[in-house]
């Protein structure tokens, strides 16, 4: 049985302690694996929302679990949580992947919950640094960190050469 971690507002936990993880459109979780960037990836982004301290909550499934797997924003396939974990194991690059049980979990199936201290991953998506920004206004709206910068750097015009 695979051990996943779900996280979760730390104000939350009391009540996911009496009545398990509500289902909402999916339960949103990552395998538990060695590699602890891979496995709380998500906290960077989520706490982009504006809540400050998570936790994890850690959960089994039985091998034989449905669930959605595929890349943030890209079709998901729907198979067993086994065949989506090793599926997940064979990528070459492992930001962005998630799960989506598509039913609540029961507070008997919780085995953990973990204050998370670390803030890892990623903000927007996977690889945002590595394309150069959007400057049009539309992209970059007022109040968003550097804003002003980014769209300066919209509005200037290459200097033309002096006529000497």
């Amino acid at each position: 049985m695979p051990i996943l971690v779900h996280l979760t507002a730390a104000k939350d936990v009391k009540r996911i302690r009496k009545a398990g993880i509500r289902k909402g459109r999916g339960v949103y979780c990552m395998p538990v694996m060695q590699n602890y960037y891979v496995s709380h990836q998500w906290m960077r982004e989520l706490k982009r929302w504006g809540q400050r301290t998570f936790v994890g909550i850690y959960f089994y499934v039985p091998d034989e679990e449905m669930v959605w797997f595929g890349r943030y924003a890209q079709p998901h396939e729907h198979l067993p949580v086994t065949e989506a974990i090793s599926e997940l194991m064979q990528q070459d690059d492992l930001q962005g992947f998630e799960l989506i049980i598509a039913r609540s979990i029961s507070a008997k199936d919780i085995r953990k919950v973990q204050s998370i201290s670390r803030v890892v991953g990623w903000r927007y998506m996977p690889g945002a640094r590595e394309r150069a920004w959007c400057t049009c206004p539309v992209c970059v709206s007022r109040g968003e960190f550097n804003s002003q910068k980014k769209r300066l750097q919209h509005t200037r015009r290459p200097k033309k050469a002096s006529q000497e």
